[in-house]
């Protein structure tokens, strides 16, 4: 399938956090650019083949933004958001279950809620993070997920960065980030993932 110039354009912006800084202006520069070339006389699929590859196009574009750390304390403050939610979330499931089921099955019940809610608290993260770049939480703390380049994180650094969820061994991990110069966690620096403060 051939890639046309707005194809084009959508890909650079696909590789862009939602959240990126004049997202919009890169877009128009990026049409103006290629209208231009095209205008000197040089065909389409030259003009992007000129450009490269989209992702590595986004990635330079975000090179000009310079990302900031996001402190611990931010980020404390966004997972005990996220936590509220996703127990709000949960409780009425689980208290409909324990008022319609026998109370032989309580403590199976318990371990299911507790089992259910860590499970969707990863499941929710891992789609926010990849969809948007934010969880609730890190909305409302101003915080955003992207790659080191500052590109927007993929499926599998998405579900690297909850393995500490699913191991229990959040803490430990989320212990690294008072002691790494980018306050990143054990499981983020596999991942190539930073925390960063998100322009409004």
């Amino acid at each position: 399938m051939t890639m046309t110039a707005e194809s084009y354009v959508d890909r650079v912006l696909a590789a862009l956090p939602r959240a990126t800084p004049r997202r919009e202006q890169i877009a128009m520069e990026l049409r103006g650019h290629i209208a231009e070339r095209r205008a000197a006389g040089q065909s389409e699929e030259e003009v992007l083949r000129l450009l490269g590859d989209p992702r590595l196009l986004a990635e330079s574009y975000l090179t000009a933004v310079p990302l900031v750390s996001a402190s611990f304390g931010k980020r404390v403050g966004a997972k005990i958001v996220d936590t509220i939610v996703v127990i709000l979330t949960m409780l009425p499931l689980v208290a409909l279950s324990w008022a319609a089921l026998p109370r032989e099955i309580e403590p199976f019940l318990l371990l299911a809620a507790i089992l259910g809610a860590t499970a969707s608290f990863a499941v929710f993260t891992i789609a926010a993070e990849v969809v948007v770049g934010q969880t609730v939480g890190k909305y409302l703390f101003g915080l955003r997920v992207v790659r080191e380049s500052g590109a927007r994180i993929g499926v599998g650094q998405a579900i690297v960065r909850q393995l500490p969820m699913f191991l229990e061994i959040f803490m430990i991990d989320a212990l690294f980030a008072l002691f790494t110069e980018k306050h990143q966690r054990a499981f983020e620096l596999l991942s190539k993932t930073r925390v960063v403060l998100a322009e409004r």
